[in-house]
């Protein structure tokens, strides 16, 4: 007999310290408009694919990534908090839209002391789009993390 897996993991995409997604000073992530998730206020620079799936958007702003994971669940790796106002600047993008990516591959590189010193936030979301297609999400609780880490679970 075969059991499907039902239980899937999405781990740190950078190091740094884990918050409630409630923490976030922003009404679009707090009040979860786009979805349910976490954020990391990051301590690293390089941003990792948080789950293996395929990169279905790099903004031209290159401030956020969206990814669908093999299990068909929609991610937002959100760097920073208004960091669209960059257009560009402080981002380096190692990935192209339609790119097959394993959970752990380099997504992109921030200079978050660039986006430091220019007057934005370094809170980083990371957010399920579609949690309808989850039956239920648990968060890992607060904490140092470090890429690959788990900070959330989900169960379809």
């Amino acid at each position: 007999m075969f059991f499907k897996k039902k239980e899937f993991e999405i781990v740190s995409p950078v190091k740094g310290r884990l918050i409630s997604i409630k923490d976030v000073p922003d009404d679009t992530f707090r009040e979860e408009m786009i979805g349910k998730g976490v954020a990391i206020i990051p301590e690293g620079n390089e941003i990792y694919a948080p789950a293996s799936g395929k990169i279905t958007t790099v903004f031209p702003t290159a401030h956020a990534i969206g990814l669908t994971t093999k299990d068909g669940i929609d991610l937002l790796i959100h760097i920073g908090l208004d960091t669209v106002n960059l257009k560009g600047e402080g981002f380096t993008v190692k990935v192209q839209t339609g790119e097959e990516v394993q959970a752990g591959d380099l997504l992109l590189v921030a200079d978050f002391e660039k986006i430091r010193q220019a007057g934005y936030r370094l809170e980083s979301p990371l957010i399920i789009c579609n949690p309808e297609a989850c039956k239920k999400i648990v968060y890992s609780d607060p904490a140092f993390v470090h890429p690959g880490d788990v900070v959330m679970k989900f169960l379809k």
